[in-house]
């Protein structure tokens, strides 16, 4: 039980990484949204920290807050009609790959 619903946020989490690619690389997305959507990228994949992770509380709480902070101001200046196209579009991607790996299967 705890298992599959570890791989169903796995699976929300890779699907909103692609929405924020696709929005990313939308002409109808404002530059401001881009710079904190590359602000996130950037953070993620850094190899440092900003508060070292050795800092008690502190140190995993700065991760768990710029993170999702970046995320939420970068989607609030993108209009809605452009992010449900693109979470629909990945719905749909994901509902043809996955009848198509049933289809293989069988």
């Amino acid at each position: 039980m705890a298992f599959e619903r570890s791989r169903q946020i796995l699976e929300s989490f890779k699907r909103e990484i692609t929405v924020y690619r696709r929005v990313l690389r939308d002409e109808r997305t404002p530059p401001r949204a881009k710079l904190f959507l590359g602000l996130v990228i950037a953070y993620v994949c850094m190899p440092f920290d900003l508060i070292p992770d050795f800092i008690p509380v502190i140190g995993h709480l700065d991760d768990a807050i710029i993170v999702p902070a970046l995320v939420i101001m970068a989607l609030r200046s993108v209009p809605a009609d452009v992010i449900s196209e693109h979470r629909r579009s990945v719905n749909c991607e994901e509902a043809e790959s996955r009848k198509k790996n049933e289809s293989i299967t069988s």
